[in-house]
C-alpha cells in the first residue's frame, strides 16, 4: 500500500547533486580497488594471478546480493539514516580487507564489502525522486557520471597508493572516505517519508513482481547484464595484459590507464539528456555498435599502447553510456518503485559483472587476450540482437512511452 506524502519533495540542489555523485562514485569505487593491483596482491599473499582474479568476482557477487537484499529498503526507510548506515558498514568491511592475513579471509572480506557498499544504488533513485520529470534524465545522468568516474578513478588511485604505501593502505584510505561521506550525507539529505509501507518479505518479492509485469524492464535488464559482463571482462583481462609481456607495467602505471576510461566517462556524463529528448532506445543501439567496434580493435592491439588507450575510451563510452540510458528508462516506468527497479538493475548489472570477471580469468588462463576479445565480440553481437528484437511489436510501443519526455 502506498504511503501518503506528508509534504512535497524538496528540490535537488546542484550542491546536493554533486555530493550524491561523489558519494555514489566512492561507493562503487570500492568494488574496483583490487582490480588493477591483482598481480601485486597475488605476489604479497603468495598465490597465482588466476587465483587473485577471483577477488573481483567475489566483490561483485557480494554487491549483487547486497543490491538485491538491501537496496529495496530505500522505498520503506528514511534514506537520511539508511545511506549513512550503509556507508559505515562498508567502512568496517574495508578495514577487514586491509588487515586480511591471507587470500581466504580477503575473499570473504571483499564479499562483505560488496554486500555493504550499495549506498550509491540507494542514492541514485533518491536523486530520481527529488528531480523534476523534465530533468530526471539529466540529474540521474549527473549522479551516474559520478558512479562511472568512481569506477575508473578508483583504478588510478589504487595503483598510485599501492605503489607508494602497499595495497593494504588502499583499503584504509577508502574506509576513512566512507566515514566522512556518511557524516556529510546524514547532514545533507532532507528528511523524507517512506514511499511505501510493506513487510520486508513482501518488499523483496515485489522486485520480482515488477520484473515479471513489465517486458520493458526485462529487456533493459538483459542489456544491462550483458553490458556489465562486457565491462568487467575487458577491465579484468586488461590488468593481466598490461602486467605481463609485452608491456610488463607496474601497478602504478596500470592504474594510469584508468584515466583513459575516465575520459570516456566524461564524454557520456550527459547521456541522460538523450533520454530527456526521446532518443534513449536508438542511442542504446549506437552504443552497442561502438562496443562491438572496440572489441574488434582490441584484437589487434599487439604492442601498441595508443591502440590500447583508444579501445579503453571506446569501451567506456559505449558501456557506460548505455548503462545511464538503461537507468533513466527504468526510472520513467514507475515513480513509486524506483528503489526496487534500481535493485533489479543493480542485481542484473553485477551478476553480469561477476560472470564477466570470472570468464576473463578462465579465458586468460586458457588462451589469453585473443580469447577474451572473441568473447567480447560475441557478447556485443548478442546484445545487439536483443536490442533489435526489442524494437519490434508491443515492446517497442512500451519503450517509446518511456522515451517520451515528461512535462
Amino acid at each position: 500500500m502506498t504511503a501518503p506524502r506528508v509534504a512535497p519533495l524538496p528540490e535537488l540542489s546542484p550542491r546536493l547533486t554533486f555530493l550524491f555523485a561523489v558519494a555514489a562514485g566512492a561507493s562503487i569505487g570500492n568494488l574496483y580497488w583490487a582490480q588493477p593491483i591483482l598481480g601485486f596482491i597475488a605476489a604479497d599473499l603468495r598465490v597465482g594471478t588466476g587465483t587473485a582474479g577471483w577477488l573481483v568476482t567475489a566483490t561483485q557477487l557480494g554487491y549483487a546480493l547486497g543490491v538485491l537484499l538491501l537496496v529495496p529498503l530505500g522505498d520503506v526507510l528514511d534514506r537520511r539514516l539508511f545511506v549513512p548506515v550503509l556507508l559505515s558498514a562498508s567502512a568496517v568491511a574495508l578495514l577487514l580487507c586491509a588487515f586480511a592475513p591471507s587470500i581466504g579471509p580477503l575473499l570473504l572480506a571483499l564479499g562483505a564489502l560488496g554486500v555493504t557498499t550499495v549506498s550509491g544504488q540507494a542514492l541514485t533513485p533518491l536523486a530520481g525522486d527529488l528531480a523534476g520529470d523534465a530533468h530526471r534524465g539529466r540529474v540521474v545522468g549527473a549522479v551516474g557520471s559520478g558512479t562511472l568516474t568512481g569506477i575508473l578513478a578508483s583504478r588510478t588511485i589504487s595503483g598510485f597508493v599501492a605503489g607508494a604505501a602497499g595495497w593494504r593502505a588502499v583499503f584504509v584510505l577508502a574506509a576513512v572516505v566512507a566515514v566522512l561521506l556518511a557524516v556529510l550525507l546524514h547532514r545533507a539529505i532532507p528528511p523524507l517519508a517512506p514511499r511505501t509501507k510493506m513487510s520486508y518479505p513482501a518488499l523483496i518479492g515485489s522486485v520480482g513482481v515488477v520484473v515479471v509485469r513489465e517486458r520493458a524492464v526485462r529487456w533493459t535488464l538483459v542489456l544491462a547484464a550483458i553490458g556489465f559482463a562486457v565491462f568487467s571482462l575487458f577491465w579484468t583481462a586488461l590488468t593481466f595484459l598490461l602486467s605481463g609481456p609485452p608491456f610488463g607495467y607496474p601497478v602504478s602505471v596500470i592504474g594510469l590507464f584508468g584515466l583513459a576510461g575516465l575520459a570516456g566517462a566524461l564524454v557520456v556524463q550527459h547521456a541522460g539528456r538523450l533520454h530527456d529528448r526521446g532518443w534513449s532506445v536508438p542511442a542504446t543501439g549506437a552504443a552497442w555498435l561502438l562496443a562491438l567496434g572496440a572489441f574488434v580493435g582490441a584484437a589487434f592491439v599487439g604492442r601498441s599502447v595508443v591502440l590500447v588507450v583508444v579501445v579503453i575510451v571506446m569501451v567506456d563510452i559505449a558501456v557506460q553510456g548505455q548503462a545511464l540510458l538503461n537507468r533513466a528508462r527504468l526510472f520513467a516506468l514507475s515513480s513509486e518503485a524506483r528503489s526496487r527497479l534500481n535493485t533489479a538493475l543493480g542485481t542484473a548489472n553485477f551478476a553480469g559483472g561477476a560472470v564477466g570477471s570470472g570468464t576473463a580469468t578462465v579465458l586468460w588462463s586458457a588462451a589469453g587476450w585473443t580469447a577474451v576479445t572473441l568473447a567480447g565480440v560475441s557478447l556485443c553481437c548478442c546484445a545487439l540482437t536483443v536490442w533489435a528484437l526489442g524494437r519490434r511489436g508491443p515492446l517497442a510501443v512500451r519503450l517509446a512511452v518511456t522515451d517520451v519526455p515528461q512535462s
